[in-house]
């Protein structure tokens, strides 16, 4: 059981040249989570994130250097797998609260996962599903 669940777009603002604050916040998230082994990601996260870093950067990771990535920051925190409870649980919040199917499966594999907070801007910021919390870490208070 983690506390927090850590959705792909806090990783890929790891990356972000763009936007210091943003970096800095998602660094700050990740390390802690990584030192503390407090939180967990999803197979769809781990996915989403290295898609992002080979393809899409402004100067994608080589294979390589994703691989280290992969072992040194998203796999420690990978918790959940794909399964059927997890795919039918997707499709009820699905149904209940209106997301996405893949922004259900998200909530779905935090809340498999025990975490009563996700980080993420893509989700209503303070929304309650079940237990779990979505909390927005790059809104502008």
């Amino acid at each position: 059981m983690s506390d927090d669940f850590i959705d792909s777009n806090v990783f890929v603002y790891l990356f972000d040249e763009t936007n210091e604050r943003k970096r800095e916040i998602a660094s700050e998230i990740v390390e802690s989570a990584l030192q503390a082994h407090s939180a967990s990601i999803s197979f769809q996260v781990v996915q989403e994130t290295l898609n992002v870093v080979i393809y899409k950067l402004p100067t994608p990771m080589t294979a390589q250097d994703a691989g280290r990535f992969l072992g040194h920051v998203l796999g420690p925190l990978w918790t959940v797998s794909p399964s059927l409870a997890l795919y039918r649980r997707t499709l009820d919040l699905q149904a209940r609260y209106r997301y996405s199917f893949y922004d259900s499966l998200i909530i779905a594999a935090a809340l498999d996962a025990g975490c009563t907070r996700l980080y993420s801007e893509d989700l209503q910021d303070g929304q309650r599903i079940e237990g779990l919390t979505v909390e927005n870490p790059f809104r502008e208070s």
